[in-house]
């Protein structure tokens, strides 16, 4: 059983009567035993220590493993405390520096012991440890106190694109061996920047399966008490409630924010983020403004049905991997969209679709009584058997790669200005039309729904599908879950852009859909969402009904999340049993 930081010491405080007696009959590392034996052993292995110290004391190599780490009083491979600790079975001598905890197992010296075999030496890089607790054996119902067994370090470990805590255990029962290594394990990873101390937590009880709180406090919860890091947990009863919050709470007291949900939760807080930080900074949002980055970083707990904005910064969709990108604070910045609509802005996202995506989500959203699964596929069925192309005006300026990122990164605010850039129009007729400024990787696309762009390359990926037959549309569909380019049609033209502007030119085919979807649906159960003059988008898995055309700008790095880029899911792809 582990105890917080502050309890342990405490504990050890007031044990301070009995620490002589725990001394004299259990000394570190020592064999039990009394008298002059055991005097002896003790000042003979004393200096035996003094000696490897200085003689053979551990060269460690100084690299980027000590960037995250504050300045401290002590060099990376100067050794600050050493010790002998029982690992497993054996004892081993344990060094610890600046970067490291290095343990080596001692070996009895026998005359017929081989002298050329090299000792097996072990390490653990502190950039890795997230957490160190004091370590006790309690009796059932025991709340405070017990047998001193030693200290633990909790290792974040790497395998492929998944994350784990791991357990490393150093016994020792001297409390003021304990105690030394402890404090001064303390003091090393709290240097570490970027690691938050305190989180605002908002949780989604009804995304997806309703399991999100549940992932919470059986996944989440323990590890961020393993790091002390404090939580102020919202449970959401309404959509739009993290939104309301964000605007109006205090900030300051927080490391970072985390969403605990599906894409729609994620989307709102990253826009309360956005959103909170244009106030601060006195932007209009009712003009075409350039916005400035949010003050905290965003973590996101995957608790969704798609979970594609995880996915895109984590590579899975497992809580614990993104618990630990937010415990251990590795920061990925993301180019961010902003949506506007006659000079106003309308919404923060990542991503949007117009056409069939927009249809599909605008039908499943009438048939909310539906189990989530079932209501998706029905929605996906019946909006391929009306498939039916939008007559589209389609404007966009594309993006120049190298020569847009410098310009960004010269402009303050963060963003390559479109004045004087020219735009490309066209008209036509559109099944679907896809703006994306992350890759967008799930399960279903493990490849990304855009994966040409990237999650700060500073453009989004235009993705129009012409109007074609049913059957070589559902073929570019299916696409989605292989390894073969989904893009290998005629009838598609991908595009690196950094604006799009999108007006519709009639709305005939969507009023006719939505017509006869109302007449065979009960008016009682069903709410009715008008389309008379509105266009329905797809942005981040959130149905928006939009009166007119639609700006779409991308801001580069506008928003940080906890994470890193990958290149693809690792997760096998799953494919739509309705297709």
């Amino acid at each position: 059983m582990f105890e917080s930081p502050c309890k342990s010491i405490n504990v050890l405080n007031a044990w301070s009567e009995s620490q002589e007696e725990l001394r004299e009959t259990q000394p570190a590392s020592l064999p039990r035993g009394t008298g002059k034996r055991v005097k002896i052993k003790k000042k003979q292995r004393k200096e035996q220590h003094s000696d490897k110290r200085s003689v053979s004391a551990p060269q460690l190599c100084i690299d980027d493993d000590v960037q995250g780490l504050k300045e401290t009083k002590y060099r990376p491979d100067e050794p600050i405390v050493r010790g002998i600790f029982q690992i497993g079975k054996k004892s081993h001598d344990v060094v610890l520096t600046a970067t490291r905890v290095t343990w080596t197992p001692i070996q009895p010296e026998t005359p017929t012991a081989d002298r050329n075999v090299k000792k097996q030496e072990e390490c653990v890089e502190l950039k890795d440890v997230f957490a160190v607790k004091v370590k006790r054996r309690r009796s059932v119902g025991q709340q405070s106190g017990g047998t001193l067994l030693g200290i633990t370090l909790f290792q974040c470990k790497k395998k492929g694109l998944k994350l784990k805590d791991h357990a490393i255990h150093f016994n020792n029962m001297s409390v003021d061996h304990c105690e030394t290594w402890f404090k001064s394990l303390k003091e090393i990873l709290s240097g570490f920047k970027n690691r938050p101390k305190s989180l605002k937590v908002f949780v989604n009880p009804i995304s997806h399966k309703k399991e999100a709180y549940q992932i919470y406090l059986d996944k989440v919860a323990p590890l961020f008490k393993l790091a002390d890091i404090e939580t102020n947990v919202t449970v959401t009863k309404r959509k739009g409630q993290a939104l309301s919050i964000l605007r109006d709470c205090s900030l300051q007291e927080y490391d970072g924010v985390v969403c605990v949900g599906g894409d729609g939760s994620v989307a709102e807080v990253a826009h309360g983020l956005l959103l909170r930080a244009q106030m601060d900074a006195g932007r209009d949002t009712d003009s075409i403004f350039t916005p400035v980055q949010a003050a905290l970083p965003l973590g996101i707990i995957p608790a969704g049905s798609t979970d594609v904005v995880a996915c895109s910064v984590h590579g899975v969709r497992r809580a614990v991997t993104a618990t630990l990108h937010i415990i251990m604070g590795h920061h990925q910045p993301v180019d961010v969209c902003s949506f506007s609509s006659m000079g106003r802005l309308v919404r923060f996202g990542f991503s949007a679709m117009f056409g069939f995506g927009g249809r599909t989500l605008a039908l499943a959203e009438r048939h909310r009584w539906m189990p989530p699964s079932q209501r998706r596929e029905f929605a996906l069925i019946k909006t391929l058997a009306n498939l039916k192309p939008e007559d589209c005006e389609l404007s966009f300026i594309t993006s120049r790669g190298a020569e847009d990122q410098t310009k960004a990164e010269q402009n303050r605010d963060g963003e390559a200005i479109c004045e004087g850039d020219s735009w490309q129009t066209r008209h036509g007729l559109y099944l679907n039309i896809s703006i994306m400024a992350i890759p967008c990787l799930c399960s279903m696309a493990p490849r990304g729904l855009a994966p040409n762009t990237r999650l700060n390359n500073g453009s989004m990926a235009l993705i129009v599908v012409d109007n074609t037959s049913r059957s070589e549309f559902i073929k570019h569909l299916k696409r989605y879950g292989s390894t073969n380019n989904q893009f290998g049609f005629s009838f598609i033209e991908t595009h690196t852009v950094k604006a799009v502007r999108l007006r519709p030119r009639s709305q005939g085919g969507w009023a006719e859909d939505v017509l006869e979807e109302n007449e065979e649906s009960d008016s009682k159960t069903v709410p009715i969402i008008s389309s008379e003059g509105t266009y329905p988008w797809n942005i981040d898995g959130d149905l928006l009904e939009v009166t007119s055309e639609l700006l779409i700008r991308v801001h580069p790095q506008l928003l940080t999340l906890f994470g890193a880029d990958v290149e693809e899911a690792e997760e096998s792809p799953v494919k739509c049993s309705c297709i």
